[in-house]
């Protein structure tokens, strides 16, 4: 068991960065991503045993944190406020991306584009931030959210189209 555990501890490690860059865009508050946090890595350890292997173990992370945040928000019975996070910004480049800094400096650099991330409904929020900010695919998207693929890109396309009109980019990029 002790090589399970420091296997745990190095992959808890790799992604904890842009694990809690998640959670705190999805709760907007750091005391509840410290508490999602935890729970979802007392979770994710107790599961790790029985991981076989079907995922990618990133995404099955991923899915472990966005269901617990999406547990706490049903808990809370309460808006994401994104709008009052500190400046940052997520850093684009994949999964298994080095990410630095505080939490809090990993999320929206501009505050127009925080609140409308806001704006949008969890579940539109978390495919933008998975894809185009962790950089996960749409089939990885797809199997953190326990949606199809297709329903992802149904998602980004609705959540895009609703940011670029909240940021005043109301026509059409080719996307």
């Amino acid at each position: 068991m002790s090589g399970d555990t420091a296997a745990f501890v190095e992959l808890v490690k790799r992604y904890d960065r842009v694990l809690r860059a998640l959670a705190y865009r999805l709760l907007g508050e750091r005391e509840l991503m410290d508490d999602v946090m935890q729970e979802a890595s007392v979770k994710a350890f107790r599961a790790y045993p029985e991981f076989r292997g079907e995922s990618q173990v990133h995404t099955w992370l991923y899915r472990i944190v966005y269901n617990a945040c999406l547990d706490q928000l049903r808990q809370e019975k309460r808006r994401r406020a994104v709008g009052e996070m500190d400046p940052g910004d997520v850093v684009k480049g994949g999964a298994e991306a080095t990410v630095g800094g505080d939490p809090a400096e990993l999320v929206g650099a501009r505050q127009d584009l925080a609140s409308a991330l806001a704006s949008l409904p969890a579940d539109h929020c978390a495919a933008v931030l998975l894809v185009d900010a962790i950089g996960l695919t749409h089939g990885e998207a797809a199997e953190v959210l326990g949606v199809r693929a297709g329903t992802t890109g149904s998602r980004l396309f609705h959540a895009r189209a609703a940011l670029r009109r909240a940021l005043g980019e109301g026509r059409d990029h080719g996307e």
